[in-house]
């Protein structure tokens, strides 16, 4: 006999119990909390339109608020720079019709646009995912739609903090602090240094693969302390891919191509060597318009710019006047756009090539000779990879070949600065470590916290732009060069302050040790 007798169920239609699908069954196993957590994750980015994985980008440290302008000017008249054309076409690949920047420049306090902010991936996305398929020889309907979708997907919704086309702010004074000017409270005093010929100009390159959007917290964080930064979009087949918009015409698209795409007019292959000359050649012209646009700018014409800029924007133009330093300009570049920053140097500076001093980051290893002729103050930065990576570069080491180009400018009376910043990779100083952090982690061997790694750069950027305006060398600057070499057993996160001989004063002095290796210094 049963304890508990069943209850009669005679007349009586049996019980239904619900049925639920399985997926709301919940069974605390690792797969289902892993599922329900991507499921939950994916859904939240959807309904607050956040991109999946994807950090945002920081807003930017400095006192100023952060304004960009996207400028595309036509040329007069396009410029032929390489009579080389696609084979497919036969069209010329390296003529230039209009010139294309972001203009990242210190606000007006409190600045707010009424305009959408740019996005970080240029819209139609599609442009970019297929450029990059493109890069990846993967280029067919099917990979570029899956392309898009994955582009879409981690990145399309990030936006640039910087307001759009906002009012320039007024540059009444530049503030800087060092510890050596204290109060008797110990408290940093604050130097502040009028500037009467206007906000300080830097043009800059982008490397391969890259556009003008991938460096736009660097050229944020440089905009917020002052300083006028030209982000340039390179057409010579090195950006994933590009729209050529001009008034009163339809968009074109430009997409990357490589060397097995050209001829030459008589229909000969193009080596290498010949390509990437080309290519130069092509970048040096677009930073040689860019000087004109910002001239025309400076020089009052700014209203004039406006209605020629097929991106509609450069309300404020018309009040530029007078308020940049367009004579003497900085060039800079990383990569691929340091070898063209370096080449935009020949010659010493000229009526098209206002160039005061340069920036180079990460010349490139794969990008042609790099130039010599160096008539001006630089600043060469290697990132932790690039040092450490031995690799042949024309017959010799590429870090030897930097070094002897950086020295025979020293030599030369240029006061130049050649370092690596330790714990750094070849992407710190653009925004993809920003964007995914662990990711570019795990790929590229970076040590540095991502944000540390692009303070450092920009610290040591501004130092140099303060040397250039005033003759003071601080902070990195003053240092002494002590790695003649790179060297790995002094790498990042070895030193550390207040050990022994490198006291000063009673208080550490060398922290800089901790992120730099100086392998040249004018001091």
């Amino acid at each position: 006999m049963k304890p508990f007798p069943e209850a009669s169920t005679m007349g009586k239609a049996p019980p239904t119990r619900l049925r639920f699908p399985p997926i709301l069954r919940p069974r605390l196993s690792w797969r289902y909390i892993f599922c329900s957590s991507v499921a939950i994750y994916i859904i939240y980015c959807y309904i607050f339109s956040t991109p999946l994985f994807a950090h945002p980008l920081p807003n930017y440290s400095g006192p100023y608020s952060v304004g960009a302008v996207d400028v595309e000017i036509p040329l007069k008249s396009p410029r032929l720079i390489d009579t080389a054309r696609f084979k497919g076409t036969k069209e010329n690949a390296f003529e230039l019709e209009t010139v294309l920047f972001t203009l990242y420049y210190p606000a007006i306090q409190n600045a707010v646009s009424h305009k959408p902010k740019h996005h970080w991936i240029p819209k139609p996305v599609s442009v970019t995912a297929e450029g990059y398929a493109k890069f990846a020889h993967m280029n067919n309907f099917i990979v570029n739609k899956l392309m898009t979708g994955a582009v879409s997907g981690l990145v399309g919704g990030i936006e640039i903090p910087a307001q759009v086309d906002v009012p320039l702010a007024d540059l009444v004074a530049t503030v800087t602090a060092t510890p050596e000017t204290r109060n008797d409270d110990g408290e940093i005093e604050k130097v502040i240094q009028i500037s009467r010929e206007g906000h300080p100009v830097v043009v800059f390159s982008h490397g391969m693969a890259s556009s003008r959007t991938d460096y736009t917290h660097y050229a944020g964080e440089l905009a917020s302390r002052g300083y006028v930064v030209a982000l340039i979009e390179h057409r010579d087949g090195s950006c994933p891919g590009s729209v050529i918009m001009k008034n009163g015409e339809s968009e074109s698209v430009k997409l990357t191509f490589d060397v097995p795409e050209v001829e030459t007019k008589n229909g000969r292959e193009l080596t290498v060597d010949e390509f990437k000359t080309a290519q130069l050649d092509f970048r040096e012209a677009e930073i040689e318009e860019t000087v004109k646009v910002l001239r025309l700018i400076n020089e009052g014409h700014g209203e004039e710019v406006l209605k020629k800029n097929s991106r509609g924007e450069g309300a404020d133009f018309g009040n530029w006047k007078g308020r940049i330093n367009t004579d003497q300009m900085v060039v800079a570049g990383h990569s691929y756009g340091a070898t063209g920053a370096m080449q935009a140097l020949r010659g010493g500076p000229s009526s098209k090539r206002p160039f005061s001093g340069a920036i180079v980051l990460d010349p490139g290893k794969a990008s042609g000779r790099l130039n010599d002729d160096i008539r001006v103050p630089v600043l060469v930065i290697h990132s932790n990879s690039w040092s450490s990576k031995r690799s042949v570069f024309y017959g010799r080491t590429h870090f030897d070949t930097v070094f002897d180009i950086v020295e025979n400018n020293v030599l030369r009376g240029m006061p130049s600065w050649f370092a690596t910043s330790l714990g750094t990779s070849h992407p710190s100083v653009t925004d993809a470590p920003l964007l995914e952090p662990l990711l570019l982690s795990w790929t590229t061997g970076a040590r540095i916290d991502v944000y540390e790694g692009l303070r450092q750069y920009v610290h040591v950027t501004e130092d140099f732009l303060w040397f250039l305006s005033t003759g003071e060398k601080r902070s990195l600057l003053r240092e002494k060069a002590e790695f003649p070499q790179y060297d790995e057993g002094m790498g990042f996160g070895v030193w550390k302050p207040a050990q022994g001989e490198n006291e000063k004063m009673g208080g550490p002095w060398y922290d800089w040790r901790r992120y730099w290796q100086v392998h040249i210094s004018p001091n």
